[in-house]
């Protein structure tokens, strides 16, 4: 019974020996630079397939502070990063015409004011801010203020200065970082392959995928097979069919076209993203050292092809770089995100619009949430039901903060607006907007990736009102609520002024290309 028992555990504990990724571009790249920091060049065999002739799907030019973990977790060198793939750095998003014409706001990184007494600091703005006795909420934000005047600089160890606190993220080549972590990955014993999967062999026996048919006629085997194949999802749904959640009616918009221009050489380097509402979806604008990125995204019911490349030229400031590149998707999330020994990584796992900025995020977080759960041949059903459970859910918290810059806003002057104020959002959602308008209460639900400041800047923005604010803020005088936030008002303000500018940090540090 025993000596059964100890080869029935020998059996299930094998341990992984061949990895095959299909698919490189960013998702690609960085499982494999992850694989091979974690893993070494001893524990097992890593594959990259990958094609030239297949095109990569670079809408994550722009980023979230959490980059900066996966890089340091990889070792890279955040100055060689930021030069090999021609990069800015980043404080926030500007949010334009969303919640009317003529409107705009910042979602800032990094927190509003200081919290006093255990109390958010937002609550004792809000009391002043409703008699209209105190500036803007951005006005409190030094990621704010310093990005609306072009500055920029990394944290200083300066004690309680708001310059200790800065909290950044960079635009950069997407394509140039693939590149980068390609050469990573192969440094530290990833083998690439060129090729093209052309079928795709299932077990007969449990549905687990055997093996992979290369167009040049060779058969790559594997013990776990890693999804990178973008929109197309190739093993995942392709081969095993998943199935996918849709979730097209809260997030109708399918499709993007990207058009990068050059950059205007005396123009002002922006330390932000901006998101231009139109009356039908919206536009980016990501500044990089050489050139902008420009996209248009929109939905395909709503708005043609032709009418969407007219007014993203229109409004691009320099000629465009190349042809129109278009992009659909549907967005949802699948089903599984690891089904058997296959696990989707990137766009194959689900998609909710790069609005936010979060793509290369949900790629991090799938990399580290299957790292945390890496399996051994047996691939036990419980580790895998935990990780669709958890990819799943922040899925869902990121996919809600983005319907709520749809949401809560006045604008009607469309048909796509109008569907946007009248879809029905889910009940999570709606209890976020009605306990905000009751007392201005935030709360971050579990591990989801906004926070408070996140949530507050974009509800304040998008202009839900408060009807009131936390009482325990009249524990304070008016008089000394008043000079406080004076007080925080000017030394945020004091200390953006001695910051430098956002082009002339990149010349001193030689960052530029």
């Amino acid at each position: 019974m025993e000596a059964s028992m100890s080869k029935e555990t020998a059996k299930q504990q094998k341990k992984i020996n061949k990895i095959v990724i299909v698919g490189g571009g960013t998702a690609g790249w960085m499982t494999a630079a992850t694989l091979a920091k974690v893993l070494g060049k001893n524990y097992c065999d890593i594959r990259l397939i990958e094609s030239d002739q297949i095109g990569t799907v670079s809408v994550g030019e722009a980023t979230i502070p959490q980059i900066s973990l996966f890089n340091k977790i990889l070792g890279i060198d955040e100055n060689d990063f930021v030069k090999k793939t021609k990069g800015s750095f980043k404080l926030g998003i500007e949010f334009i015409d969303w919640t009317k014409k003529g409107g705009a706001y910042m979602h800032p990184f990094g927190d509003h004011g200081t919290n006093m007494d255990a109390i958010q600091f937002h609550h004792y703005w809000l009391k002043m801010h409703q008699q209209g006795k105190t500036p803007d909420l951005e006005e409190y934000s030094l990621s704010a203020v310093a990005a609306r005047q072009g500055k920029f600089m990394r944290p200083q160890n300066m004690g309680n200065s708001p310059l200790s606190q800065i909290n950044y993220a960079f635009h950069f080549d997407a394509t140039l970082y693939a590149d980068f972590l390609r050469d990573y990955s192969v440094e530290r014993g990833v083998n690439r392959t060129e090729g093209k999967v052309v079928d795709v062999s299932l077990r007969n026996s449990d549905g687990f995928i055997d093996s992979l048919l290369l167009e040049s006629g060779e058969r790559v085997e594997g013990d776990l097979f890693v999804d990178c194949t973008g929109f197309k999802a190739l093993l995942i749904e392709g081969a095993m069919k998943t199935g996918f959640i849709d979730w097209s009616d809260v997030l109708p918009c399918d499709t993007a076209v990207a058009m990068p221009c050059m950059a205007r050489e005396n123009d002002v380097l922006h330390p932000y993203t901006q998101a231009k509402a139109q009356k039908t979806g919206w536009i980016w604008r990501i500044p990089l050292q050489h050139r902008v990125g420009n996209g248009y995204v929109y939905p395909s019911k709503f708005l043609s092809d032709e009418d969407a490349v007219k007014t993203l030229t229109e409004q691009m400031e320099g000629e465009p770089i190349g042809e129109p590149n278009f992009l659909r998707w549907k967005t949802g999330v699948r089903k599984q995100g690891w089904n058997k020994n296959c696990i989707a990584i990137g766009l194959s796992a689900g998609f909710v619009e790069p609005l936010e900025s979060t793509g290369l995020h949900l790629i991090q977080s799938a990399i580290a949430k299957f790292m945390g759960l890496f399996p051994h041949q047996g691939f036990e059903q419980i580790d895998i039901d935990t990780y669709n459970a958890q990819a799943k859910t922040e899925l869902e918290y990121i996919r809600d903060f983005i319907v709520l810059h749809y949401k809560a806003t006045d604008r009607d002057d469309s048909e796509f607006w109008r569907y946007c104020q009248n879809m029905k959002i889910s009940d999570r959602l709606q209890a976020k907007m009605d306990l905000y308008q009751a007392n201005g209460r935030i709360y971050r639900q579990d591990t989801e990736l906004f926070n408070e400041t996140s949530w507050l800047a974009v509800m304040h923005g998008q202009g839900l009102t408060p009807s009131g604010y936390h009482p325990l803020v009249d524990a304070l005088s008016e008089d000394e609520v008043a000079r406080r936030l004076q007080h925080i008002h000017g030394v945020i303000h004091k200390s953006v002024e001695t910051m430098p500018m956002h082009k002339d940090f990149i010349a001193k540090h030689g960052l530029g290309s």
